[in-house]
């Protein structure tokens, strides 16, 4: 467990003296205000060896005038948690919706984003978060994740592990290569002030997938508040279009079938999440009514 005090003392050079945001999930984020004066969040989690890379990725692009927060302390590996802290970035609001007009504006930020991240050599961040890590080694057809699979798989739906079947033998059928991108570009990660992109955050999501499908991916994921669902099939191919557009290239026929399989996965990680955890099954429902459309343009087979 951290110990919030001490380490802010070591590493800030500065004491805490409220706490003014907590959230504990895959990562645990404290908000505090230090006695300097300072607003900062201290960012734990699970040290998986993916926090060096995704920090020196932040830093370039903050660095580079991209709206993200800026890292203010190395990662500094604390028993089995990777720790470090970044500025505060307050304030804008969430841009809500799934139209195509909204997907269109995503895109051009998540396009930006990836521009960027072209210029940055890392560490390649994996493995992938789960959600995006369609191309684990373990046995079976999702990745080993031993809170989920000590849960009753029976209550998955069969066409949920079909559609899954379908998307991740698409996803692994090609020999394109991975680059850098946010596996988790999500409504509830970003924040927009007077028309523009305001802060990204969750740069701990960084992952290392070919390029059409982190796009694909986040042209399925974009408007995800909890719960999360899945955007109309229109809006995800408005975001492919305009994803293309901002960075003046068209995909090949093979990258636009990646990103389709692609914009399912998430949506059917999502379908087995609420199926295991007993939630209302809104991922689910989406599934099942789009999979057959985005599983044709993905050249899937039914």
């Amino acid at each position: 467990m951290l110990d919030l005090p001490a380490w802010c003392d070591e590493w800030l050079g500065s004491s805490p003296v409220d706490v003014f945001y907590e959230r504990v999930s895959i990562s645990s984020v404290h908000g505090v205000r230090l006695t300097d004066g300072r607003e900062v969040f201290v960012k734990a989690r699970t040290d998986d060896g993916r926090a060096t890379s995704c920090l020196a990725a932040q830093t370039s692009l903050a660095e580079r005038g991209f709206p993200c927060p800026r890292p203010l302390t190395p990662v500094v590996v604390v028993g089995s948690l990777a720790v470090h802290a970044e500025e505060s970035l307050a304030g804008g609001s969430m841009l809500r919706g799934s139209s195509a007009e909204i997907a269109r504006r995503y895109a051009a930020v998540f396009a930006r984003s990836m521009a960027l991240l072209a210029d940055v050599s890392v560490a390649p961040p994996v493995p992938a978060p789960r959600w995006a890590r369609w191309d684990h080694t373990d046995p079976g057809l999702w990745p080993s994740i031993d809170f989920l699979d000590a849960r009753d798989q029976s209550v998955v739906p069969s066409f949920v592990l079909d559609v899954a079947s379908l998307v991740r033998k698409r996803l692994l059928a090609t020999d394109l290569p991975c680059v850098l991108g946010h596996a988790d570009f999500e409504a509830q990660n970003l924040r927009w002030r007077d028309g523009e992109v305001w802060a990204v955050h969750d740069w701990d999501s960084l992952a290392w997938q070919p390029e059409a499908a982190l796009v694909g991916a986040a042209s399925g994921a974009f408007a995800n508040v909890p719960p999360p669902s899945l955007v109309p099939v229109e809006s995800s191919a408005a975001f492919l279009e305009t994803y293309q557009e901002v960075r003046g290239r068209s995909f090949t026929a093979e990258e636009l079938e990646m990103a389709w399989a692609a914009s399912l996965w998430t949506a059917v990680h999502n379908a087995r999440w609420e199926a295991l955890h007993g939630d209302p099954p809104v991922s689910l429902a989406a599934v099942r009514e789009q999979a057959a459309e985005r599983l044709r343009r993905a050249n899937c087979g039914v």
